[in-house]
């Protein structure tokens, strides 16, 4: 696929998700207690998520017939291909569950393990963040660039706490203690896909959690990295999109905040 049927594909995927946010936004204060599931501890699904992701995947699908898919909440069944979607329908369950203003649709487009197309779209303010490989990262219609910011003092940084898998939770806080009193601060909004977003636009300058998943981050990855961040697991690898941990930022502070996480969580290995 060249870049201009990539540009393609990344517009008509913009748009075939903005029908399906428009969905979400409807039945935000239609859920009633007995509509949530629990699917392990601390993570919810509703009749939502799964209506989102079917409707995804019939969207997806005619857009490219030949892909697989790889989705959440296993509507569709998971399998390798060449080319092969990968799905959050609702990141930020909890949030829209609660009716907190946080939380989005992400949808990624991988080729021979290769991340090639990602659209991140946040329902409630209607902003499509999309870019797909070597064609830059936009949000809308406009590019977009991760921060300029070059002093650590200066950055604001995000991350998610962990919620189910407390087995870091002790190098994790002691990253997060650094980074409160470090930084300009630390925000954690509960949607990791909406976090790199806002890293790839310059809202956020750093962003690092771990207990991830591939539908979490997948279309984050080439947002971040057509806006010309950086991005790593802990220990400054490759391994983020299936390694369940993520360090993202702007070039400026990607190096000091590799430092004090793989220094904290080194020792916990």
């Amino acid at each position: 696929m060249n870049s201009k049927q990539l540009e393609s594909l990344t517009s008509s995927t913009c748009k075939q998700v903005g029908f399906v946010a428009q969905f979400i936004l409807k039945e935000l204060k239609k859920v009633n207690p007995n509509d949530i599931e629990t699917k392990s501890l601390n993570s919810l699904v509703s009749y939502v998520d799964k209506n989102a992701e079917m409707q995804l995947v019939e969207k997806l699908r005619k857009l490219l017939p030949e892909a697989t898919f790889l989705t959440e909440e296993e509507t569709i069944e998971n399998n390798e291909g060449e080319y092969r979607w990968i799905i959050d329908p609702l990141d930020g369950t909890t949030n829209f569950l609660h009716q907190l203003p946080f939380f989005s649709i992400s949808v990624a487009l991988e080729f021979q393990g290769e991340i090639i197309l990602g659209v991140v779209y946040e329902v409630n303010r209607n902003e499509c963040f999309s870019a797909w490989k070597n064609g830059g990262a936009y949000l809308n219609d406009s590019k977009i660039e991760v921060s300029k910011r070059t002093d650590l003092g200066d950055a604001l940084i995000a991350t998610g706490f962990p919620y189910y898998d407390y087995r870091g939770v002790e190098p994790y806080f002691e990253v997060l203690e650094f980074f409160i009193k470090n930084t300009r601060g630390v925000r954690r909004f509960g949607s990791a896909a909406l976090d790199l977003a806002y890293v790839a636009c310059g809202r956020f300058d750093s962003y690092y959690e771990y207990s991830l998943n591939a539908w979490d981050v997948a279309a984050g990855v080439i947002l971040v990295k057509e806006a010309g961040g950086k991005l790593s697991d802990f220990q400054g690898g490759e391994n983020f999109l299936f390694g369940r941990e993520m360090i993202a930022a702007s070039p400026h502070v990607f190096v000091k905040t590799l430092e004090v996480v793989k220094t904290a969580f080194s020792k916990n290995r």
